[in-house]
């Protein structure tokens, strides 16, 4: 999740739909498969892909690592995307691309682009490539055309992430869904979005937002409606979902002018997983917003180009830096940016930018790309109205233990006594059939504990965290688009059959519902502390429920199914999605 007038409308559409123009106008749609003898060989209209045929294990086929903009290296570092170049001959899609470059977390790449040891060692070094722009798709291994679109957006704080994480393997929603499933790479962190004047050229408002990342998505989104028809998708029928930061992104496509105007339409509905839109202003005082205003980018961008001035001598503090950027030109300080290597740029923002609550990333609503107000534009009526299908787990933040350190009310210090290093390198290795080998008291402070103790307990502090931070956006944004629409949905995920004391310690946590909408248990950050054989019938049989919702939902629009047992009414309804070790456990709230 992301912690952290109007101009030319025209103009800003221009930038992205050009390319894309000029690309209808030289390509041509392919039939979902021209011949039964290859089926793993497409072609888009940038040239010929083959990918990888699995229906012997998963069923599906899969092309992995298609460009669909230009790599963002050199000159085109913190600029729009553009349309990648043709290829000759037959590309290689058999392998994921490259992860977005960003600073190590647990949550990232580590150095081999996979979920393995690597990730541990990488920690808050630079990993990854800026030549990241690629997607992931993947669909039934038939013949069958016109299949609903899925496409998803990772999540990560919008400083992290990437597509070839196992948790986000799209073979098996693919099957269960009978759809073609998309993961899209986006620019993350600074790389992301940046807000500095100098790099603003006046040519295009779209440009000159700082929204790189959600250019890219919007970028993508333009890739698959002029090329999933090559792979058996509706180019109509796009449900475009995501997850914790990427739920925020999600939110903002909803919500831009350049997806609420775009023709043809690039999204027909959406699912924001455990995310919001609310800048402070929106929402209780003493919650935590899910959006910054664009100032806060601004002064992020500012607190950059002085801390690298300083770096190299060229001044002595924020003043004589300041100074000395206004004896240069937007476009040498551009090129002085632009010159700079990742990891100077990624070590800048965590030694001197972190201490100043300035390294985090997100939208930036500047008016242009996203609204100043995102929820006020909802309310208003001046965003794209499709179906929306939400969510969070119960128990989100107990993945953010450290926040409880941020306020006396929450605990004063933070709910989590091991380091991200322990913490990746215990889960790695963990069995979750053996007897326990971490006690709670290992985990968690002792004022903290017994966890289910009234007021001060790990499980009521938490709570308070839940409500302040995921609570309040959620309402906020749910009630904006429920006075617009009728179509919204929402479910609650309840599941906490993890083996003891992770029961406890993480429970329904913030991202523990996405292996059960993509059917993938497999190695991952979690999965040693969560799937024991014990609890796998019941686990099973709820994300066959919670893929069958949305299967539903990306068909017409409502996630109403057999599979769940009971009628889904629309919001303020919740669905609570639940199980035991051995079945789910599915009801109406």
């Amino acid at each position: 999740m992301a912690w952290h007038g109007k101009r030319r409308l025209g103009a800003v559409l221009s930038v992205l739909s050009l390319g894309a123009l000029t690309a209808a106008l030289s390509g041509c749609g392919s039939s979902s498969d021209d011949d039964d003898s290859q089926p793993t060989l497409r072609q888009t209209r940038y040239g010929a892909v083959r990918g990888t045929d699995d229906s012997a294990q998963s069923g599906t086929w899969a092309w992995k690592g298609i460009p669909f903009a230009k790599p963002p290296v050199g000159a085109l570092r913190w600029k729009a995307p553009a349309d990648p170049e043709a290829w000759s001959g037959t590309r290689d899609a058999s392998k994921f691309a490259n992860a977005c470059v960003q600073y190590g977390r647990i949550y990232g790449p580590g150095a081999n682009n996979t979920y393995d040891a690597t990730i541990g060692t990488t920690l808050n070094q630079a990993v990854g490539s800026e030549d990241c722009l690629y997607l992931n798709i993947w669909r039934p291994a038939s013949n069958a055309a016109g299949l609903p679109v899925i496409v998803f957006i990772h999540g990560g704080s919008n400083v992290s992430g990437y597509t070839a994480d196992p948790v986000y393997d799209g073979a098996a929603l693919a099957k269960a869904a009978d759809a073609v499933v998309v993961t899209v790479n986006y620019r993350l962190g600074i790389f992301g979005w940046l807000n500095l004047p100098q790099l603003k050229e006046g040519a295009s408002a779209a440009e000159d937002s700082g929204n790189f990342a959600t250019l890219d998505n919007i970028k993508a989104l333009q890739f698959i409606n002029g090329n999933i028809a090559a792979f058996g998708g509706n180019p109509d029928n796009v449900t475009v979902m995501g997850q914790s930061a990427g739920a925020i992104n999600v939110y903002a496509l909803l919500t831009s002018p350049l997806v609420a105007g775009a023709n043809p339409k690039l999204m027909h509905k959406a699912v924001p997983m455990s995310g919001g839109i609310s800048l402070a202003s929106n929402v209780p005082p003493g919650s935590i917003p899910t959006l910054n205003p664009a100032s806060t980018a601004l002064a992020q961008g500012n607190a950059l180009l002085n801390a690298l001035l300083i770096a190299d001598r060229l001044a002595t503090d924020d003043a004589t830096a300041q100074a000395y950027a206004a004896t240069q030109t937007p476009a040498q300080i551009a090129a002085y940016l632009r010159a700079k290597d990742p990891a100077t740029l990624l070590l800048t923002l965590l030694t001197k930018l972190a201490p100043l609550g300035l390294a985090g990333s997100g939208p930036i609503p500047d008016g242009a790309v996203l609204p100043e107000d995102p929820i006020a534009a909802i309310n208003a009526g001046n965003y794209l109205k499709v179906p929306v299908l939400a969510g969070n787990t119960r128990d989100e933040a107990k993945l953010f233990p450290t926040f409880l350190a941020l306020a006396p009310a929450l605990g004063g210090v933070s709910g989590r006594l091991v380091s991200d290093a322990t913490l990746f390198a215990t889960q790695l290795g963990y069995n979750p059939d053996a007897p326990p080998a971490v006690t709670i008291e290992q985990w968690i402070p002792a004022q903290y504990l017994p966890v289910t103790t009234p007021v001060t307990g790990f499980n009521a502090k938490t709570d308070l965290l839940n409500a302040i931070f995921f609570g309040t956006s959620r309402d906020n944004v749910m009630t904006a688009l429920k006075s617009q629409q009728d179509k919204v949905w929402y479910y609650r995920f309840d599941w906490d059959e993890e083996p003891a004391p992770w029961n406890d310690i993480y429970g329904a946590a913030h991202a523990f519902d996405l292996p059960f909408v993509f059917g993938t248990f497999g190695p991952s950050l979690f999965a040693n502390v969560a799937n024991s054989t014990a609890n796998r019938p019941g686990r099973l049989a709820l994300s066959n429920a919670m893929m069958q919702s949305v299967a539903a939902f990306a068909r017409s629009g409502d996630p109403n199914n057999a599979a769940l047992g009971v009628a889904w009414p629309a919001w303020p309804s919740q669905l609570l999605f639940d199980a035991s070790a051995t079945a789910a456990s599915i009801s109406v709230q």
